[in-house]
């Protein structure tokens, strides 16, 4: 929405009906809009005081307190117009107060009237409230059910989630938890599925868990409980991070991250009760991700003969792992590993699904290349020729290379690349690092999807983002240069 008048007057629209409107909720309101009314979001401080909600006590998590109110600061942040006042002065159903700088509408009915006229169904469609109050106007054609289900939940919202953790732990008492923890939420993940070259067998696997999530009312009334359990294996950098927070952000879910790696820290005292904490942190967020990498520490914690405490939250997890269901809980759990073959039957046993990550075959390579080079500019590129120099290594890896290839040209102040350019950046990658052949395990007991062998192109990565990296850590979002 392009036009500042639409766009403030969309804005003042919403608040008006939400506020005469009891029977709509927090959910009603599009995302970018119930962020200014949290009386503890940056965006709230920066707006007087009591400009977000006339109630003395904080909103709780899930909680919007009428009425809502909307002066310029407010607006400003909720909308993006520099100047939201300036954008509606000259219309004549909008007025401002000039003791407390409120904006609102004289006429709603001509309002709405106006700003049925110039948006569009997409639009139109991305707001519940105005969709409740314009269903029934003449030449709407988008349904209230349609908008509501389409709104992301306000429990997917960065202010939502940290209310909660605020609520749900002590920082001091639970630091512990917090450093095995982490949440994104879905906002915060710029890559999307769109983004991502993936295998056919991974794009099945996905769209089968998007279905499942779609139909859990089916799948409990049916008795099939069992499901939305997903081990992704494969080596470093070849996107099993990264795939799970793009599924996030497609949802439009929580992403909540745990690095087993924590649990067999020396530092981490009542390791069991922080396991039983992250569980029970992703069942107050739900619907959402709970993605658990390096899931092989797992197996290296039950073969030691040492540390009966970690072994006790070991035994935590894989409880807790079979207590948790999609269905149920509304919480998809996948577990990832850069080492399939360290696991034992106990571990393999707790997931319905195994989805295979191997590195990229040549025509992968080449349909990564294409896309995180599609900022460039690049002298006579041809991708296929690339991929030939490049074998073993994964997206991560390529990532690295246009990198290498991109501050290398920087030093003799040239902002375009060449295809020799990319083929030095090669030479130079392999050279200065011994890159590891991790083979893929045919999977006891499981069988694996997303083979190497089962089409054109393999593995996968994929977005303007880099990729999982070097062990499917934080640095899967930091943009190339």
């Amino acid at each position: 929405m392009s036009d500042p008048a639409l766009t403030v007057v969309e804005f003042l629209l919403t608040t008006r009906v939400y506020n005469e409107t009891r029977s709509l909720d927090e959910n009603d309101l599009p995302p970018r809009f119930r962020q200014v009314f949290w009386s503890d979001t940056d965006a709230a401080d920066d707006a007087d005081e009591t400009d977000a909600s006339s109630a003395d006590e904080p909103a709780p998590p899930g909680e919007i307190n009428r009425p809502l109110k909307v002066t310029d600061s407010v607006a400003r942040t909720a909308t993006g117009v520099e100047h939201p006042w300036e954008a509606v002065s000259d219309l004549l159903f909008t007025q401002r107060e000039e003791f407390s700088g409120e904006i609102s509408l004289t006429q709603p009915e001509m309002a709405l009237e106006w700003y049925l006229e110039r948006v569009d169904d997409e639009q139109l469609a991305t707001n519940p409230t105005l969709a409740y109050t314009a269903e029934d106007e003449e030449g709407v054609t988008v349904s209230y059910d349609d908008a509501r289900e389409n709104n992301r939940p306000i429990q997917a919202d960065r202010v939502w989630i940290d209310a909660l953790l605020s609520q749900y732990f002590d920082e001091d008492d639970d630091a512990e938890m917090l450093d095995l923890v982490s949440v994104r939420a879905p906002e915060e993940i710029e890559m999307t599925l769109d983004d991502l070259v993936l295998t056919t067998d991974q794009e099945e696997e996905i769209q089968k868990i998007v279905k499942a999530i779609e139909h859990r009312d089916y799948l409990a009334s049916i008795g099939l409980r069992e499901i939305g359990k997903l081990l992704f294996v494969g080596p470093p950098g070849t996107g099993k991070t990264t795939i799970s927070r793009a599924l996030a952000h497609e949802l439009g879910l929580p992403f909540v991250e745990v690095k087993l790696s924590m649990i067999t820290s020396q530092y981490l005292g009542e390791t069991a009760k922080n396991v039983e904490k992250t569980f029970e942190v992703a069942k107050r967020l739900s619907p959402c991700i709970l993605f658990i990498d390096e899931f092989d520490s797992v197996a290296k914690t039950r073969r030691s003969d040492e540390h009966a405490a970690l072994k006790r939250a070991v035994n935590t997890l894989l409880k807790s792992i079979d207590d948790i269901s999609l269905i149920r809980d509304d919480v998809l759990l996948i577990g990832a590993t850069n080492h399939p073959d360290q696991l034992d039957a106990a571990a393999w046993r707790r997931f319905d699904e195994i989805v295979n990550f191997p590195k990229p075959d040549r025509g992968m390579r080449s349909d990564i290349l294409e896309v995180i080079t599609q900022p460039m500019e690049i002298d006579g590129f041809d991708p296929q020729v690339i991929a030939e120099h490049t074998e073993g290594l994964t997206g991560s890896d390529l990532r690295m290379v246009l990198r290498e290839a991109v501050l290398e040209a920087l030093t003799e102040e040239r902002t375009e690349l060449t295809q020799e350019d990319l083929i030095a950046a090669v030479e130079d990658f392999e050279e200065r690092d011994n890159l590891k052949n991790m083979d893929m395990i045919d999977g006891d007991g499981a069988a694996l999807t997303g083979s190497a062998d089962d089409h054109d192109h393999d593995d996968h990565d994929h977005d303007h983002s880099a990729d999982d990296g070097s062990a499917d850590t934080d640095d899967a979002e930091t943009p190339p240069q």
